[in-house]
């Protein structure tokens, strides 16, 4: 056997050992691991192995698509899925051209229709029922009531196999997600559940990835999409800025909580840690996007 298998064995065996001891010390050495205990720790054993073309062995892709279903079960559909402040919706109020345009312009195979508000989400319309009525070569309808299905909604409570399982029974692919008083959380596709397993499924209509946070020339300062999360500007900028008492996910709430409000365009909101922060883009319902100016040093004194 050639010295790197060797070592990389070894390596693997004694992490397994590690897994083992700590596993004993949390729950005693009676403790009986389950199946989803043994399958993860046979897959990070085998983290850094190179499967080989052709010997049968999974290769590292498939090792995270296991990870990731190992762990599915144990997220709710609080936490899959587009946020309220991303939903693309149409009110009912909207004309059939109004309706045309948008499907046109986001791209996506179905709109959720509100009443009022986001909070009122009476329907869905699927663009295939608008497709099939401008083939028909029927005028336009005056409304677009006809076109309203009903949609599936869900606490943000319940689980995403459950979810996965009601979306199945129904046979619908899009579902209104309603928080604790019953307002609208978010909405979930069976698109968003497949890419918790196999990750981001990108299509032609779906805009080239940019990155939330992005360093600014000179001086230190950041600017970052509203949607940037508190963990990741932490690790990229500054720890401080992740610690609040607040359940806060995103730097954009962090700036309205600060704030008390949603803060205008050009606003600066001073930060604990002597961050300031700078918005560069909002509207009456949110902030977009920020710009993050680091802390002034201290001019030394002269005694």
């Amino acid at each position: 056997m050639p010295e790197g298998s060797s070592r990389s064995s070894q390596d693997n065996t004694e992490g397994g050992r590690l897994w083992t001891g700590l596993r004993n010390l949390l729950f005693g050495e009676e403790h009986e691991p389950t199946l989803r205990e043994e399958i993860e720790e046979a897959l990070d054993e085998h983290e850094d192995d190179l499967a080989r073309p052709g010997n049968g062995d999974l290769t590292p892709l498939e090792r995270q698509m296991l990870k990731n279903l190992l762990h599915f079960g144990e997220r709710d559909a609080g936490d899959v899925g587009v946020p309220r402040a991303d939903i693309i919706a149409i009110p009912e109020t909207a004309s059939f051209a109004e309706l045309v345009a948008l499907f046109a312009e986001c791209g996506h195979s179905r709109l959720p229709v509100y009443q009022d508000s986001l909070d009122t989400v009476i329907g869905m319309i699927h663009v295939k029922d608008v497709f099939a009525h401008m083939a028909s070569g029927e005028p336009a309808p005056d409304s677009i009531d006809s076109f309203v299905r009903e949609p599936l909604y869900v606490p943000q409570s319940m689980g995403v196999l459950d979810l996965l399982a009601e979306m199945r029974t129904k046979r619908t692919h899009l579902a209104i997600v309603l928080d604790e008083y019953s307002g609208t959380e978010g909405v979930i596709t069976i698109e968003d559940l497949v890419e918790e397993i196999v990750g981001d499924i990108e299509d032609e209509h779906d805009e080239a990835p940019e990155d939330l946070i992005v360093p600014l020339d000179g001086g230190g300062a950041w600017e970052a999409d509203a949607r940037a999360e508190l963990e990741d500007v932490a690790e990229l900028i500054d720890p401080r800025l992740a610690e609040a008492e607040e359940d806060i996910d995103t730097i954009g709430g962090l700036a309205v909580v600060l704030a008390e409000r949603v803060p205008e365009v050009g606003e600066c909101i001073a930060h604990d840690s002597g961050w300031t922060i700078e918005i560069v883009a909002a509207d009456d319902r949110r902030v977009e996007r920020v710009r993050l100016h680091p802390p002034k040093k201290a001019i030394p004194q002269d005694e």
